[in-house]
């Protein structure tokens, strides 16, 4: 076990022991009781943290994505119908991840279904939210830590810059484990949605199978099946771990974008974690819903409860005008 896994590892025992207050959508932590600075203030402030920083570790969660337009997950909305027409009309299911849930007669059908949900995230373009935080980024020394699975960071950035450590969509690993290779999932996903056209199943012959076993594969990702934790998992960690360790006596700034209270272990409490133990580091959240700052980081962080999207566009402008240099 890294560095980095290992801290996960205590945030998750800590998890399970509250459980009923991350489940009420709250934290066991005490938190600051400072009041916020106005918002133009709080973006001044991102803006001057990100420049003063040496580094910049950056947490990507779902709340990012989904302000830039991934939003068709939990709802049955204008985006999920672009996407999931056939099924929303046949099943009327209430966003992709119900979809993902429901019991399907056949295995046809069931891959029907997870190549749409593959392809919507495999041919998507880059995200504005993710446009203006690059922006917001340019010239600085950063690593992206993400537990989103729609690829969009690698679209960005080369993979050494990005460690995705909840799995990732283009690829596909036996759903039994039998090995620990994982291969390309973009070409069959493809296939089998252009075979589909606007039906909702595929051929048989287009289940993709293991190359070892026969058996079925099943994307690598985290929440659907039995998640392979092998060597590219592993990579993904030591990444992270190696990025953080190196630049611990640096001014790292710990920007935390949309995590919300089903995975507070994997990005928002090991990075309240390294904020209070590094000497120089900083801590800024981005969240359209929790105002959670730690009591004991309030001279350390900060908080902007605000849409995702606005932040970093406004974000982007400030720091392009140079209105705050100082």
């Amino acid at each position: 076990m890294n560095f980095y896994d290992d801290l996960v590892m205590q945030t998750q025992m800590n998890y399970s022991r509250h459980y009923p207050i991350y489940a009420s959508g709250s934290t066991p932590y005490q938190l600051t009781d400072k009041k916020p600075l106005p918002y133009g203030e709080q973006i001044d402030r991102l803006v001057q943290e990100v420049k003063k920083a040496d580094c910049v570790v950056v947490g990507g969660a779902s709340g990012l994505s989904a302000a830039g337009g991934g939003d068709f997950y939990y709802e049955d909305n204008d985006s999920y119908r672009k996407y999931f027409r056939p099924f929303a009309e046949k099943y009327h299911f209430k966003g992709a991840f119900a979809g993902m849930m429901h019991p399907w007669k056949t295995r046809e059908e069931y891959w029907g279904y997870l190549a749409t949900f593959l392809h919507t995230t495999q041919t998507a373009p880059v995200r504005h939210s993710y446009l203006d935080l690059d922006a917001l980024l340019k010239g600085k020394d950063f690593f992206v830590l993400t537990t989103n699975q729609d690829t969009q960071f690698v679209k960005l950035y080369q993979e050494e810059k990005v460690a995705e450590i909840q799995g990732e969509h283009r690829f596909f690993q036996c759903a039994a484990c039998c090995t620990d290779d994982t291969w390309d999932a973009v070409k069959p996903v493809a296939d089998m949605v252009d075979v589909m056209g606007d039906g909702t199943k595929i051929p048989t012959d287009l289940i993709p199978r293991c190359p070892h076993c026969g058996g079925e594969a099943f994307p690598w990702v985290r929440g659907y099946g039995n998640f392979l934790q092998g060597k590219k998992y592993e990579e993904q960690y030591e990444k992270i771990s190696r990025y953080v360790l190196e630049h611990k006596d640096s001014k790292i700034l710990f920007l935390e974008l949309g995590v919300g209270r089903m995975t507070p272990m994997f990005i928002q409490e090991p990075f309240w974690n390294l904020t209070l133990s590094f000497p120089h580091a900083r801590y800024i959240a981005v969240n359209n819903k929790y105002d959670f700052l730690p009591k004991q980081l309030e001279d350390k962080g900060m908080t902007i409860v605000a849409d995702i999207a606005q932040v970093l566009k406004d974000a982007r402008d400030t720091m392009g005008s140079g209105d705050n240099d100082q």
